[in-house]
């Protein structure tokens, strides 16, 4: 009889936004120990998806939202393997649990989006860093499941918790956006307009690979033609919306 193969089990975890103030680097920098825990977990996955296998940019894979923003993380553990299996003991033991899979939130404000299709259109150079004047959203980012680990519905998943999750932290979501505010007028980099943002009311972005724009219509998502197609890091993208309802 062929030894049964360990079926893996998942669990989550969540990463609260580290706070402008901590050092993120990837895993291979010397000060990569310095990452919480969590972060670190996300970034191997994230490395290994964006960097490796679709061969982004490493430069740009830490950017200026990883300090405000919430990650989700999904962890493998490979279960024990049958008892009759022929194995020795030591295959009986589960493995410790390794990242698989992640995700990240943005809270408001996003980045205006003729920075993003168009960064070096002179037509552009007096918007403000980030976009005060449209509804609050949050933007799922960074979605990324390992490719042995792919079939098992794991970026459904992770968009499913994010989603849950959003639904009922309105509060933090519009507490970052408010200290976001306070930063930016501070720095002079374009702040809040002036006043306190208004609150999120439950509409989410996505900027999906158009690989995996079916995925997000499944789950409700809705393409906005007004935002058309663009290249990122050589792959086509669109933009999605979705809204929540927030309790």
């Amino acid at each position: 009889m062929a030894p049964s193969k360990p079926t893996p089990t998942f669990t989550t975890a969540i990463q609260p936004p580290p706070g402008p103030s901590t050092p993120l680097v990837l895993p291979t920098h010397p000060l990569a120990a310095q990452n919480p825990p969590i972060f670190n977990d996300a970034l191997q996955v994230r490395t290994r998806v964006f960097i490796d296998e679709q061969h982004c940019s490493a430069d740009t894979e830490i950017d200026t939202d990883d300090a405000r923003s919430w990650q989700w993380v999904i962890y493998a553990s490979l279960g024990a393997t049958a008892p009759d299996s022929p194995t020795n003991s030591s295959q009986h033991a589960a493995a410790a649990p390794s990242p698989v899979a992640v995700i990240r939130l943005v809270p408001p404000p996003q980045l205006p989006h003729a920075l993003l299709t168009h960064p070096s259109d002179p037509a552009n150079e007096h918007l403000p860093a980030y976009d005060w004047t449209h509804e609050p959203c949050v933007k799922l980012t960074r979605v990324a499941v390992l490719p042995e680990y792919r079939g098992h519905g794991l970026g459904r998943r992770l968009v499913e918790t994010a989603l849950e999750w959003a639904a009922s932290h309105a509060g933090e979501i519009d507490a970052a956006a408010v200290r976001l505010a306070a930063q930016t007028q501070e720095d002079g980099k374009g702040g809040g307009g002036g006043g306190v943002p208004s609150g999120w009311r439950g509409l989410v972005l996505v900027h999906a690979q158009v690989d995996v724009e079916r995925m997000y219509s499944g789950l409700g998502f809705v393409t906005d033609e007004g935002l058309g197609r663009w290249d990122e890091e050589g792959i086509e993208h669109v933009g999605m919306f979705y809204r929540v309802e927030v309790r």
